[in-house]
């Protein structure tokens, strides 16, 4: 990974971990659970770093997660299994790496959701989550999801003839799940849902166009900006979601004192993840701007982007999903969060 996200998983847990230190040890049995994750250590995985540390750190050592990552533990695709089977106690997921897994969560893949800023992007995850639909559609993998990481809008590298307009889009291989990849293909690119560890390898030879990751921590904490040309800086299409998850029976095993701990920690852990996208962002952009050509939409291409490959592929989702569970709900929930309505 580039130095870009490993300094900021630290600048994150140095300023989780200062507000953390004020609490009192937490008395409790030895216990170690252990959190299935791929890739290194990113800007992305704050919130994995920051609850590891604080909870030893709280616990006075009696009670450790300790991060796999690099896949150690189990494929990126196959998490949501290893918590079923209670192979671990905890790991981090992406619901557009098996959408038939998580059917109801892939509502926050859809394209141009009202995600305007930070608070706004917790309020719709956390509405999302609360969701009937959602809580049961986790509750068959023995999940619960115990935060988001709080995925920064996307936005889109690649190499070649930069798409000036929806027009350049038009024959383009997009890495982009869900309802982006949806989106995509209105657009007439070809999507992709490729794992992030996949993607420097299919830029780079040629066989993928551009890839949608969380702006900016994503494209840097895997190396895209090495292989790319230019960049999408203001297109703003969605994003997706990879929460935090525990294992039910993980977590109803657990003392009163220790549940009790995820919870009092749980606002500091959150505080982390989101500071440490901001930190990253800081380093990340100039020297995107620096290296990549910058491709800036106006607002009347902006609304046409909307209109073609926005509010099509919501209803479309909805339709789909009408029938095997709350479709519309989840959208409304979406909207509601932020104070607007979706009809």
């Amino acid at each position: 990974m580039g130095t870009f996200g490993s300094g900021a998983v630290l600048t994150a847990i140095l300023v989780f971990g200062s507000g953390a230190a004020v609490g009192a040890t937490v008395d409790g049995p030895r216990l170690t659970w252990d959190v299935s994750l791929w890739g290194k250590p990113r800007a992305g995985t704050a919130v994995a770093d920051a609850l590891a540390a604080v909870v030893e750190e709280r616990s006075g050592g009696r009670w450790r997660m300790t991060l796999h990552y690099g896949e150690a533990l189990s494929k990126a695709r196959e998490n949501l299994d290893g918590i079923a089977i209670e192979a671990f106690q905890a790991a981090m997921f992406c619901n557009f790496y098996h959408p038939r897994k998580n059917p109801a969560l892939m509502v926050l893949t859809m394209p141009f959701l009202p995600m305007t800023d930070w608070d706004a992007n917790r309020q719709i995850r956390e509405a999302v989550y609360a969701h009937p639909a959602v809580v049961k559609e986790m509750a068959r993998w023995n999940a619960m999801i115990y935060t988001s990481t709080f995925l920064p809008q996307y936005e889109l590298l690649g190499r070649g003839e930069p798409p000036a307009d929806l027009a350049g889009w038009k024959g383009l291989t997009v890495r982009a799940g869900g309802g982006l990849g949806q989106a995509m293909r209105l657009l007439g690119a070809t999507p992709a849902s490729s794992t992030a560890t996949e993607v420097y390898t299919g830029v780079q030879q040629g066989t993928m166009d551009a890839a949608s990751f969380p702006f900016t921590y994503g494209h840097v904490s895997y190396r895209i900006h090495e292989v790319a040309e230019w960049f999408t800086g203001n297109l703003s299409p969605g994003t997706a979601d990879c929460p935090l998850v525990f294992g039910i029976t993980a977590y109803e095993a657990l003392p009163a004192q220790y549940k009790q701990l995820l919870a009092d920690v749980k606002e500091e852990v959150i505080a982390a993840q989101i500071q440490a996208y901001i930190d990253v962002d800081a380093v990340n952009l100039p020297m995107l701007k620096e290296t990549l050509t910058e491709i800036r939409y106006t607002d009347a291409q902006l609304d046409q982007f909307r209109a073609r490959a926005g509010r099509p592929v919501i209803d479309a989702w909805i339709d789909e999903n009408a029938r095997r569970f709350d479709a519309p709900g989840l959208v409304e929930a979406i909207f509601g969060a932020v104070g607007r309505s979706y009809r």
